[in-house]
């Protein structure tokens, strides 16, 4: 692999090109790492807005028609539909687990069987999150199992 540098006149925007045979599972997570370095989302909480990063993000969760994105500690709604976070956070680490969660599966601590074909997914801050039995097909695929 080439990597080349070039610095550009002041006043242009940073660009990068990725030029490659093939986009693979390893420069998707290169780029999504990347990106969500740079890419904040933005959560409310008391009337003030926050910026949150996408790796802070535990899961989002929709309840009564609003959305709602938890952080380690701190809970934040945000204008965004679960279908467009789906959409906006595709090829990355957060998955659909359910037709009201998104979880992060970074921040997965541990996943295990649980009645009648869902999984239990204990996250990293202690919750714990059920996936939903059609969901489950696909996180075996996106693990790799």
């Amino acid at each position: 692999m080439k990597i080349t540098i070039v610095d550009c006149p002041e006043g242009e925007e940073d660009e990068i090109i990725i030029r490659c045979r093939q986009v693979d599972e390893q420069l998707l997570k290169l780029i999504y790492s990347f990106k969500s370095g740079q890419d904040k989302m933005v959560g409310v909480k008391d009337g003030r807005l926050q910026q949150i990063a996408p790796k802070e993000i535990y899961y989002f969760e929709a309840v009564d028609n609003r959305v709602f994105l938890y952080t380690d500690k701190e809970v934040y709604e945000t204008k965004f539909k679960l279908y467009e976070l789906e959409k906006r956070f595709y090829g990355t680490d957060f998955f659909r687990a359910s037709k009201s969660v998104i979880i992060n599966l970074a921040k997965v601590k541990s996943l295990a069987p649980g009645l009648g074909g869902r999984f239990e997914a204990c996250m990293k801050n202690g919750e714990k999150l059920v996936i939903s039995r059609q969901y489950v097909p696909i996180l075996k695929e996106k693990l790799g199992l």
